[in-house]
């Protein structure tokens, strides 16, 4: 039976990207740094983890030597040295931008042929006239923000303003993005879900990315949480991707996670939801259950980046890559003959950097299963080439751009 699982570890970057330099980001190391600082105690914290950082399963796919590749230092505590159990190498993006929807659209064949849109102005960062238009379409007294800033902190900040004057919070960073933040309760779910798609329809010209809704709950700044139900407004992919041509195959493309929603739902057959990582494991362990012949399961587990890489957090993100590695065994188990698995990233967002966003960072490439043989497949120069693969695993036409590497 061939199938295939593309699973994306949100943010896990490995340095190296020859352009970081042209980003601000030369020397970042999502990776590298979170070992470095496990290795010296930077990653203890107490009653979550101590000492360096323990990726054994990872390791053995050739986690270790695909980081080693990508920069010429192999990461501490990534010690293996015996045989690889897995086709690993390195991934290089050749999209202009290191967000989400750039990723994630160059792994399923299509990089983005565009510069997008941004809010590069810190405060206020909106154009007046997007705002009086959304102000005015959505009925709303005013917003809050208005500003680049960190999800958390801005609610932290402006949540229990937002409360008492009805007036949703509005806030950008470096990416293509503009995102939403408010109450489930006191503003409404729905409420907000139809805000995001208003400024979904007039960011449109200018290119943005993605609109994302961002509900809390909690009645104070001591006890605001983000909770499980965000939402992205993405721009639909301007080409027919990887997920397009299954689809149209008559095949089966589960997404797990924010897929759909990054996609737009183009190519997209079945969208399994779940809150964090380990929910977005046992949705993939459904999703695998579900999948048949000729099928493709694509995953992204969002926590390494939202939880820890924005919020620069290395202790964080360090006990979120161990818990992960801890699962795969799981998976691995329920892998059957024909069936490819292949674990990379969509950017970097190295939680050692300065400032709270994404990082321009090779991506590691680890294709594994039963019947696929071990091998060195060097640097790829473009994700694309692992949509390629994927084709040619699953029997389709191959796409436009990348080359497949098994």
């Amino acid at each position: 039976m061939a199938r295939v699982f593309l699973i994306v570890m949100d943010s896990f970057g490995i340095g190296g990207a020859p352009d970081a330099a042209a980003f601000g980001d030369e020397g970042s190391n999502t990776l590298g740094h979170i070992a470095e600082q496990c290795a010296s105690g930077g990653g203890d914290r107490d009653g979550l983890r101590s000492g360096p950082l323990q990726l054994p399963n990872l390791d053995r796919l050739g986690l270790g030597a695909a980081a080693d590749l990508s920069t010429g230092t192999r990461p501490a505590g990534l010690d293996y040295s015996g045989p690889i159990d897995a086709a690993w190498g390195v991934g290089r993006e050749i999209s202009t931008g290191k967000d989400t929807p750039s990723g994630h659209w160059e792994i399923a064949g299509l990089p983005v042929p565009f510069s997008w849109g941004y809010f590069p102005d810190t405060e206020p960062c909106f154009p007046d006239d997007l705002i009086a238009a959304i102000v005015e379409q959505a009925d709303l007294p005013g917003i809050l923000g208005n500003k680049h800033a960190s999800g958390t902190e801005i609610i932290e900040e402006l949540g229990e303003a937002h409360i008492s004057s009805g007036k949703p919070i509005f806030y950008t960073s470096a990416d293509s993005v503009l995102q939403i933040a408010a109450h489930e309760s006191h503003f409404g779910l729905d409420r907000l879900y139809r805000l995001c798609q208003i400024a979904r329809e007039l960011t449109y010209d200018l290119v943005i990315g993605r609109v994302i809704a961002r509900p809390f709950t909690g009645e104070s700044a001591a006890d605001f949480k983000r909770t499980g139900n965000r939402r992205d407004y993405a721009i639909e992919p301007t080409e027919d991707t990887l997920l397009d041509r299954l689809k149209a195959a008559g095949r089966q493309v589960i997404g797990v996670g924010k897929i759909s929603d990054i996609f737009a739902a183009k190519g997209i057959t079945k969208s399994i939801k779940a809150s964090d990582n380990p929910a977005l494991f046992e949705a993939m362990m459904e999703a695998e259950a579900l999948a048949g012949e000729g099928d493709l399961v694509f995953v992204n587990f969002v926590d390494f980046d939202m939880l820890f890489g924005h919020r620069r957090d290395v202790p964080g993100y360090a006990a979120a890559l161990e818990a992960f590695d801890a699962m795969l065994p799981r998976f691995i188990g329920q892998m059957q003959p024909g069936d490819l698995a292949i674990i990379t990233a969509d950017h970097g967002c190295d939680p050692s950097w300065t400032g709270t966003d994404h990082t321009r960072e090779q991506v590691p490439i680890l294709a594994f299963g039963p019947d696929i043989a071990p091998q060195e497949i060097g640097v790829r120069t473009s994700f694309a080439d692992m949509a390629q693969t994927v084709a040619a695993h699953l029997g389709i036409a191959s796409g436009k751009h990348g080359r497949k590497f098994l």
